[in-house]
């Protein structure tokens, strides 16, 4: 087929048709609003971020955010307010705004002009105000188009600063809803980031006095070997400790964005704090012993940070100010000094650190034997094992597609034989489970290479030391929505918590929610997830349309999985809620049947048709209730 290439072919896009043709490039991915990484928390983000930078530049100490039940934003800061004649252009002219003026906005997060531009062409609605020196101006858009605009300033009697009001777009953010409880998480960090600004949301106050020893002191979950150490310098805050836990567990800032895939701030503190811990204890000591059960939050405060995409999660190349220096000469320095002063006056710090490098040292050489067996075992296996079906692609390769590589683990050959046959070969692979994996709650380390298949999984997913190499970007559990599928899952959720739990705290730990009904009559079919998605599409379809209940996975045909695991594919990440213990909620869901847990069961069970009408999303919450509010969420 012949394609005519003349100039008719090229077509230039206007700023907002580019951002809402290509909005991937701006907020990462759409989503509805049930995972923290959804772009409407990516709009709410590039909204309060200028909010931010103008407390860190001295001015407005509060902001005052409303959400509004039917989805509308509203964020208020106090700060010196857009000037009224540049209003239009900050909110609608690609590549404009003060932050390129580094007197104005010297450590600030969007550097590049879109942020405020990209949440106005993806809002259905968008309003910014300004308010100066007893004037303001206001513009309302929609969609990134102008339908309203003040051409004069008016009189008022507000306070200096900015007001932005926006609404995601539905036609995009299809079935969206806020969750409160990630905005609250944003808010509690943008207030451990900067201690004293003071955040109401809803009515509702976030403050922070001593910033990220605040921080630490709400995340950890576990009990501490010694009082978190807390070090503070110019552009540079730092802050952590060690628990029981095993693996590292990191939080890493740059100008107040969380980088949640870490960067060569967080490699250079890994780097630094092992380097400082062998030369002030004069020991041979290993990294991977040093760093074993650390809980760290490292934030930096630099001029022109380099990321590697828009949504600024990974920080790419640092330079610090004045001379030029590199970022990880800068960290190492600092941590060199610091810390190495610190212990030398608090041997309550810097006995029981060496303590716990020690225990980590012996479980390690305990484990060495059956590590070497294992690994034979795990060679041997991969010639054989039929158990896995790979992906070309891996989280730990450059290709530009390994964020989106994907391990589903399923429950037998029927579920695993639909997905393999509909998934995309290059980036989602499939690990068949040959049945109920064993309960691991209260084991050592030890039965992750006894029992093979727990081995398997570990080998597949390359976690053996750290998560360095980790091979997919999501894990996501494939089970049936039956009892025995609950139970794999919760089986399979134990295990990555007792032995992993760094994989669930980053991120990478999922359900795959799979429809319950199939509704279609000769002209059109639906699936839904839910008992009101059903009644939905009855309305829509009538009454006499055909219904199908699929019972499991096995019996969805891999020409209709294909679109389950696709674009629209449905996840529920798995999280640990704050102040949870880990070891106290396994305790309580796997441990012995006791009378206290006969007794919540019983309390707590909610029927199908509850669940459906209270979280239409789903949520692993309605799997596992919390007991005394501890539970995954």
């Amino acid at each position: 087929m012949e394609h005519n290439y003349t100039e008719s072919s090229v077509k230039s896009l206007d700023w907002k048709e580019h951002i809402r043709l290509r909005p991937g490039m701006y907020i990462g991915k759409l989503g509805d609003g049930s995972s923290e990484d959804d772009g409407i928390y990516i709009l709410f983000k590039e909204v309060i971020d200028n909010c931010i930078d103008e407390f860190a530049m001295g001015f407005g100490k509060k902001i005052d955010i409303e959400l509004g039940d039917d989805g509308t934003m509203t964020v208020r800061d106090y700060g010196r307010g857009i000037p009224l004649g540049k209003l239009i252009d900050c909110a609608a002219k690609i590549n404009t705004g003060a932050k390129y003026d580094s007197k104005a906005f010297k450590k600030s997060v969007g550097l590049n002009g879109v942020g405020i531009k990209a949440v106005n062409a993806l809002s259905s609605d968008f309003r910014i105000e300004a308010f100066r020196e007893n004037e303001t101006r206001s513009i309302d858009f929609t969609r990134g188009e102008i339908n309203r605009q003040d051409k004069k300033s008016r009189k008022t009697d507000e306070e200096n600063g900015t007001r932005v009001t926006f609404m995601p777009d539905g036609e995009l953010f299809r079935r969206f809803r806020f969750r409160k409880r990630h905005l609250e998480k944003m808010l509690r960090f943008y207030c451990y980031l900067n201690p004293g600004l003071n955040i109401w949301f809803n009515g509702e106050r976030f403050y922070s006095k001593n910033g990220l020893s605040d921080l630490l002191n709400e995340v950890i979950t576990e009990s501490v070997r010694y009082p978190v150490v807390h070090l503070i310098g110019k552009d540079i805050e730092i802050a952590f400790t060690h628990v029981d836990q095993a693996g590292e567990e990191y939080y890493s800032f740059v100008n107040g964005q969380h980088t949640t895939q870490g960067g060569t701030h967080q490699a250079a503190f890994r780097e630094a704090f092992a380097k400082t811990l062998r030369e002030f204890y004069n020991k041979k000591l290993e990294a991977v012993d040093i760093r074993n059960g650390i809980v760290a939050a490292i934030s930096l405060k630099v001029e022109e940070p380099v990321f590697e995409s828009q949504t600024k999660t990974k920080l790419g190349s640092l330079v610090m100010e004045p001379e030029g220096s590199s970022g990880r000469n800068f960290v190492n320095a600092f941590v060199k000094q610091k810390l190495d002063n610190y212990l030398h006056k608090h041997p309550e710090v810097s006995e029981p650190l060496l303590e716990r490098i020690q225990q980590a040292e012996r479980e390690r050489k305990e484990l060495k034997g059956i590590k070497k067996l294992a690994r034979e075992r795990a060679k041997k296996a991969k010639i054989h094992n039929r158990k896995l079906r790979d992906c070309r692609i891996h989280l730990n390769s450059k290709d530009e597609k390994r964020f989106e590589t994907t391990l589903f683990i399923t429950e037998g050959d029927s579920a695993s034989g639909s997905i393999t046959k509909s998934r995309d070969v290059g980036t989602q692979g499939v690990f068949s489970l040959k049945g109920k994996p064993l309960n691991c709650f209260g084991l050592t380390k030890k039965v992750v290479y006894e029992n093979e298949e727990f081995n398997l999984v570990q080998h597949a997913l390359n976690i053996e030391d750290d998560l360095d190499n980790l091979r997919y970007n999501k894990i996501v559990i494939a089970t049936d929505a039956d009892v025995d599928g609950m139970h794999i899952r919760l089986l399979l959720i134990t295990f990555f918590l007792q032995f992993f739990p760094e994989l669930i705290r980053e991120k990478h730990l999922y359900i795959l929610q799979t429809p319950l009904f199939r509704v279609r009559n000769k002209k059109e079919t639906r699936y839904c997830y839910n008992e009101i998605e059903r009644r939905e599409a009855l309305d829509k379809l009538g009454a006499k349309a055909e219904i199908t209940r699929f019972k499991g996975l096995g019996e969805i045909s891999p020409d209709e999985f294909k679109y389950f695991i696709g674009e629209d594919i449905r996840l529920d990440p798995v999280t640990i809620k704050t102040k949870s213990s880990i070891k106290e909620m396994l305790k309580f869901y796997m441990g012995k049947n006791t009378p206290e847990r006969q007794e919540f069961i019983i309390e707590n069970l909610r029927v199908e048709q509850d669940m459906t009408e209270e979280e239409p999303q789903g949520n692993v919450e309605a799997i596992l209730p919390e007991p005394e509010q501890k539970a995954i969420a």
